[in-house]
């Protein structure tokens, strides 16, 4: 069984949110969908520093700070991910290209017409209801079809 901690993190300007429609990674997992930036905390990285050095990797922006929302548990097959999950309203720079897709200031609302992971579909609601930190384990089976959404707390 392999374990990872990632990182991902929704940033947001007023009504709307940044998101990246994966497109671009060969033998991407997440491969057309829509999701936030962030990706895998190096040694010696707390996931502060993870999210810091991703957002502005992907995005070209720098984080002035963040809130950490969530600990998401994706079961995948033999894979469990344990993903920190923040906000930021605060950050300066200029959108660069990004080597992994393409990224986009969305409506909140129109994100749920955007192909995304059916987990996502869980817990980004909590995340825009300014919900208190919460912690959610998400299931999924090997083809990717989500089995179980468990709210911990």
């Amino acid at each position: 069984m392999s374990m990872e901690v990632t990182t991902l993190c929704y940033i947001e300007r007023g009504d709307e949110v940044l998101m990246l429609h994966r497109t671009k990674k060969k033998s991407d997992l997440n491969e057309g969908k829509w999701i936030g930036v962030g990706g895998h905390v190096k040694d010696g990285e707390s996931p502060c520093d993870c999210v810091r050095r991703e957002v502005l990797e992907e995005t070209g922006l720098t984080l002035e700070s963040m809130l950490f929302r969530a600990i998401i548990t994706f079961v995948y097959g033999d894979i469990t991910e344990y993903m920190m999950l923040f906000t930021s309203d605060s950050f300066s720079g200029d959108l660069i290209d990004c080597d992994e897709g393409v990224l986009e200031w969305k409506k909140k609302e129109e994100i749920y017409d955007l192909p995304l992971w059916d987990g996502d579909m869980k817990f980004l609601p909590l995340l825009f209801s300014n919900e208190p930190f919460f912690s959610m384990k998400l299931i999924y089976d090997n083809e990717g079809r989500l089995l179980d959404a468990i709210k911990e707390s």
